[in-house]
């Protein structure tokens, strides 16, 4: 399963299939490395996860690992995701914002969109720099990214 597809969102399709049929075993191969993506589509159902630049070798084992039952996560996939059960994780309305602020809103439209002041806008923001250890809207849009908790396109 690739996690972007042409007409539903892989982590949607994973959760279809394993609602569907709980004992389907399900492998993420994608170019997608951010350790969001990672977590995320292993909480989705996924029982292993590789980049689409793994080798041939390593494919095959992981396909008879999580063919026998197992989950299978290489090991750079593990240390990034280690990595992120180190990190502070964002609040459900600390995403809303960052999704907002990645469509290039501003404080009062942010605000406006979730309901919310502008001053709980700014302070959600506030936040998130804090969170991922920058200091503007740039840099953290850029660690969103980087991290796979929000997409572009």
């Amino acid at each position: 399963m690739d996690l972007q597809l042409p007409r539903v969102n892989g982590l949607h399709a994973i959760r279809a299939i394993r609602h569907a049929q709980p004992d389907a075993r399900i492998i993420v191969l994608t170019m997608y490395q951010g350790d969001e993506d990672i977590y995320r589509a292993l909480q989705a159902g996924a029982a292993g996860y590789l980049l689409k630049d793994t080798v041939p070798e390593d494919l095959v084992r992981v396909i008879r690992e999580v063919h026998a039952g197992q989950r299978a996560i290489p090991p750079d996939v593990a240390a990034v995701l280690a990595l992120r059960a180190r990190q502070p994780s964002l609040t459900l309305r600390e995403l809303q914002v960052l999704e907002l602020l990645a469509t290039g809103k501003r404080n009062k439209e942010i605000a406006a969109d979730l309901g919310i002041s502008s001053d709980t806008a700014r302070a959600h923001i506030k936040s998130i720099f804090v969170k991922f250890n920058v200091h503007d809207r740039t840099a953290a849009l850029a660690e969103a990214l980087r991290r796979g908790i929000i997409h572009i396109g």
